[in-house]
C-alpha cells in the first residue's frame, strides 16, 4: 500500500497562485507516476498534470503555461505549482500515485484538498 498526504490548498482570487504538495510513503516503487488529478462539482475527475520517475509529463490543456508540475524522487513528494488561477480552476485536486513496470498498474489516491478560486 502506497499512502498519499496532500497539502496546499486554500482560497485565493482570480490571478493568484497556490503550490499543492503530496508525499507519498509506504509500499513505494522507483518506477511509478505522480500526478494530479481535480473534480469540480457536477464533473466527473479529469488530469490536470502527472509527472513520470524519469521525468515525462503531461498536461491537461487548460493549464499549460499557468501550472507546472515537479517532483523530488529522493522524497517521493510530487508538487504542483498554479499561477494566474481562473475561478474555472475551483475543484478538489487529488494526488494520484501510479505503481509502473508491472503487469496491471496499481493507483492509489489522496484524499483531496479544496482548491476555491474567488472572481
Amino acid at each position: 500500500q502506497v499512502q498519499l498526504v496532500e497539502s496546499g490548498g486554500g482560497l485565493v482570487q482570480a490571478g493568484g497562485s497556490l503550490r499543492l504538495s503530496c508525499a507519498a510513503s509506504g509500499s513505494t516503487s522507483s518506477i511509478n507516476a505522480m500526478g494530479w488529478f481535480r473534480q469540480a462539482p457536477g464533473k466527473q475527475r479529469e488530469l490536470v498534470a502527472t509527472m513520470t520517475s524519469v521525468g515525462f509529463t503531461e498536461y491537461t490543456d487548460s493549464v499549460k503555461g499557468r501550472f507546472t508540475i515537479s517532483r523530488d524522487n529522493a522524497k517521493n513528494v510530487v508538487y504542483l505549482q498554479m499561477n494566474t488561477l481562473k475561478p474555472e480552476d475551483t475543484a478538489i485536486y487529488y494526488c494520484r500515485y501510479s505503481v509502473l513496470g508491472t503487469v496491471v498498474r496499481r493507483d492509489y489516491w489522496g484524499q483531496g484538498t479544496q482548491v476555491t478560486v474567488s472572481s
